[in-house]
Order: C-alpha cells, then sequence, then structure tokens
C-alpha cells in the first residue's frame, strides 16, 4: 500500500547501485515524497542501495536511496526506491515539481502550437497549483 500520493512522468533517470556502475539510461515512472518508481533492465534485491540520477536536471539531481521493492515486468523490471533521509526527500519534491512543469509546458505546446518561454510557463503552473504542495 502506498504512503504517499505519486505523480506521472517519463523524466529519463539513471540508476547507479553503489558499489556497482552506472547502468543505460531508464524512464522515472512516478515520484512521490517517499520515493520514486522507475524501469530497470535488471532486477534488484530489495535493500540494495542505490543513487538515482536525472542527467537532464544536472549533476545535483542525485538521490539516495534503497531498492524498496521490485516487479517484474513485460519486457524489464519496475524498481521501487525509497528515499534515505529527508534532504533526498525535499529534494525530490522539488524535482517533482520540476518535472509536472516540464510535463504542463509539454501540454500547452500541443495546444497553441509553438514553443513557449520556459520561465512564464512555470511561474503560471506555480500559480495554478503550488498549493497542491504542501511544505514537507
Amino acid at each position: 500500500m502506498r504512503q504517499f500520493l505519486r505523480h506521472p512522468t517519463e523524466m529519463p533517470v539513471e540508476l547507479v547501485p553503489r558499489k556497482g556502475r552506472h547502468l543505460p539510461l531508464q524512464r522515472l515512472h512516478d515520484i512521490s515524497l517517499g520515493g520514486v518508481a522507475c524501469n530497470s533492465a535488471r532486477a534488484f534485491r530489495r535493500g540494495t542501495a542505490i543513487e538515482l540520477c536525472i542527467p537532464l536536471l544536472g549533476e545535483q539531481a542525485r538521490f539516495s536511496g534503497t531498492v524498496a521493492w521490485c516487479r517484474k515486468e513485460t519486457h524489464d523490471y519496475m524498481i521501487g526506491i525509497a528515499f534515505t533521509d529527508e534532504e533526498n526527500m525535499f529534494r525530490a519534491r522539488m524535482v517533482e515539481q520540476i518535472c509536472l512543469i516540464e510535463q504542463y509546458r509539454k501540454q500547452q505546446e500541443d495546444v497553441v502550437g509553438h514553443a513557449l518561454v520556459p520561465e512564464e510557463v512555470a511561474q503560471e503552473w506555480i500559480a495554478l497549483h503550488a498549493a497542491d504542495f504542501a511544505p514537507v
């Protein structure tokens, strides 16, 4: 049972086992205050220490976590990663907002048929949705 509301996203992510090598880019499926779910070409054992990186957001978008669950899918695995501390939870909450703003920008560009100024779209999204994000 989920303890936190999750929001869908399709942000590319990279999984780095703490004692291993970088894995090929995967897709982040959803993100919440408590953790994330993403696909992986390989299975992970529950309790494995892992780092989740979001290359599109720069070097600071790195989150330490622990594999909470691993489920076999048709072509790969769905991995649930629980964040290990409050700082990672807070930073992930910020990333969640960035992902939602990016999703909103793409939807609005599809509606109007041309590129929009990202900062203006972000301000519009914040005005519409900031109240939905309670402080951590």
